[in-house]
């Protein structure tokens, strides 16, 4: 059996403040902290998982939190807009949420069918709520109306100075369906139909630059180690050059870059965010890889403190 992507794994970005983006991403979009723990590269520093109930692939965003990084500039090539799923009723409750919390936003866009209501985290990162028909996913036990809730990634939207090369690696390699264009504006949508990638053809834009306020990179879902590995295969015997298989834990994963210089994670789906703590108690407590354990004390007197969201022990 040939090897599958069957949409977005995660997302992951950077703050300047875990505080604050804890704050917003559970305290006003609602979404469940869903793990704790830090960066594995830069264990000094967290990283913070949001998701669903469980923290479910295609629902996940996450931040290297880096205190006091310098903003980036938003531009190609990256990912420059990340897009949430929610019910076409909800966008009006998400209109009078945003603007009780003192988030500006822009309504009124409809995109391929769909309306789209934008607005920019703590950050500065550029986010959007999609009215999305056939929502049957499960979303986070926090402080939304279960009817209003964010539940998955709809897409995210990328931008390069030519989409064609990555148009072909989406389609004739990773089996995304072209599903046509607006403007300059192309959209390409997951085997599984619920991840839609939009590719920004902006070649006078002025190119973006890494920091906090910008997404670091895009992870797309694949079924097992077996599989991951066959990609691995199929990648590097096409030109690209792949990072050997990295153990997150609660994925795996390998790393390259797209054409125009965006870089892209294959990960898998198990053994997820259950591995090391029950559904019950997911984000309540710091985590560390066992690799990292012995430097618990030490790490706890570096991190600095971070109020949880009260409702995170929701079952």
């Amino acid at each position: 059996m040939s090897p599958t992507i069957s949409g977005i794994h995660h997302i992951t970005a950077i703050t300047a403040d875990a505080q604050k983006n804890i704050d917003f991403y559970c305290g006003v979009l609602g979404l469940r902290l869903v793990k704790l723990t830090v960066n594995f590269d830069d264990p000094e520093s967290y990283h913070l998982y949001y998701g669903d109930r469980l923290g479910r692939p295609g629902s996940i965003m996450t931040f290297f939190a880096w205190p006091g990084a310098t903003r980036g500039r938003i531009g190609p090539p990256q990912v420059t807009t990340v897009a949430f799923a929610v019910s076409a009723q909800a966008l009006e409750f998400w209109a009078a949420r945003l603007k009780e919390s003192g988030f500006a936003f822009w309504p009124g866009e409809t995109r391929f069918g769909e309306g789209v209501l934008g607005f920019e985290d703590p950050d500065g990162i550029r986010l959007e709520l999609i009215a999305t028909a056939g929502l049957n996913g499960e979303s986070p036990d926090g402080p939304i109306p279960p009817e209003s809730a964010i539940q998955r990634f709809h897409g995210v939207t990328i931008s390069e100075e030519g989409h064609e090369n990555t148009a072909k690696l989406l389609t004739e390699i990773m089996g995304f369906k072209d599903e046509g264009r607006e403007g300059h504006r192309y959209r390409y949508r997951s085997a599984n139909g619920e991840s839609v990638v939009d590719l920004l053809c902006i070649p006078a834009a002025r190119r973006g630059g890494m920091g906090a306020g910008v997404v670091h990179h895009i992870a797309y879902r694949t079924l097992d180690d077996a599989q991951q590995l066959e990609w691995r295969d199929e990648l590097v015997g096409l030109g690209y050059n792949v990072s050997s298989v990295m153990d997150r834990v609660y994925f795996h994963s390998i790393y390259y870059r797209d054409p125009g210089g965006v870089l892209f994670e294959i990960a898998t789906d198990p053994p997820g965010f259950t591995i090391d703590e029950p559904a019950e108690k997911l984000g309540s407590i710091l985590k560390l890889p066992p690799w990292f354990e012995r430097r618990r004390a030490e790490l706890e007197q570096i991190l600095p403190p971070v109020r949880l969201p009260e409702w995170r022990l929701a079952a």
